[in-house]
């Protein structure tokens, strides 16, 4: 009878780690999809980004106004430059031009696999580069949520933008990791959390510490709004309080109320509209030298 138990908890323990070990490569696992084309009412032009890997960034660029300033919007997790066509339209709307693109392992830009804003910061410094040489005399910004955050503040090279707006960016990986598996099993999660870390690291060959945003914070010299919904369990109110403690200044809070982990503008409409343009034309618009 002790013999077939122990079998049992050894048959178990092995389904326990292999099924661990599945959600590591599924959740670096790439995420490439079809974008298509966009309506006509919306000229954008199609721009494919040389890096250093080879692997071209695709995405679109939406034409402004000379002097209005230019944003790049980097989307979040598993999603592609789609997501930020809303935020895109409503900035051309204020005369900035705007170039959304597919961070690498999503929509149309190439890669094995997601490394939440590791190798996805090198797509990042790419487009600005293609920015500054595309619109030499405009001010540059930058908009990301979630992994498009990560990104943008784990670049090593000193991105020097004159604006940065940062949504529902996690702290720690840590964290990010552990709040997701409370979202799947509830607080019992955080027992599989040191399996999943060290999963984490065993695919993207790299240590905890370069995946958390909080050590790399205070590097971005750049003006930035944090934004954080009180009700986004994937990125608690709290973490976002941390990196805003961390940041240099100039720096901003804006804690959304109800607002979740997706989308901030589609939730917050015109507040978030008239709270990006107030922070982005303080800093992008020639006209305030």
């Amino acid at each position: 009878m002790l013999h077939k138990i122990t079998i049992q908890i050894l048959i178990f323990g092995i389904a326990v780690t292999l099924s661990i070990f599945a959600m590591g490569v599924f959740l670096t696992a790439s995420a490439p999809t079809a974008v298509g084309v966009l309506s006509a009412d919306f000229p954008v032009e199609s721009i494919k980004i040389p890096t250093a890997n080879k692997s071209p960034v695709h995405g679109w660029l939406a034409y402004g106004k000379p002097g209005g300033g230019v944003v790049l919007l980097v989307h979040s997790m598993r999603s592609n430059r789609l997501e930020m066509l809303s935020r895109a339209r409503f900035l051309k709307e204020q005369g900035y031009s705007a170039l959304f693109i597919d961070l690498q392992a999503h929509g149309e830009t190439t890669g094995e696999k997601i490394t939440f804003g590791l190798r996805e910061s090198e797509n990042v410094e790419a487009s600005i580069a293609f920015l500054r040489k595309t619109f030499p005399a405009e001010r540059i910004g930058a908009i990301g949520p979630s992994l498009g955050a990560a990104a943008i503040v784990l670049a090593k090279q000193d991105l020097r933008l004159d604006a940065v707006i940062l949504e529902s960016l996690h702290a720690t990986i840590e964290e990010a990791v552990d709040n997701r598996l409370k979202l799947h099993f509830g607080n019992y999660g955080s027992v599989l959390l040191p399996l999943m870390l060290s999963q984490l690291s065993f695919h993207l060959d790299t240590s905890l510490d370069e995946l958390s945003p909080i050590t790399r914070i205070n590097n971005l010299n750049s003006p930035v709004l944090f934004i954080s919904g009180t009700h986004d369990a994937h990125t608690l109110q709290s973490e976002t309080e941390r990196l805003y403690a961390a940041a240099r200044s100039p720096k901003e809070l804006w804690i959304v109320p109800g607002g979740g982990h997706f989308n901030m503008h589609s939730y917050a409409g015109k507040e978030y509209e008239q709270r990006i343009t107030a922070f982005l034309s303080q800093y992008l618009r020639r006209m305030a030298d």
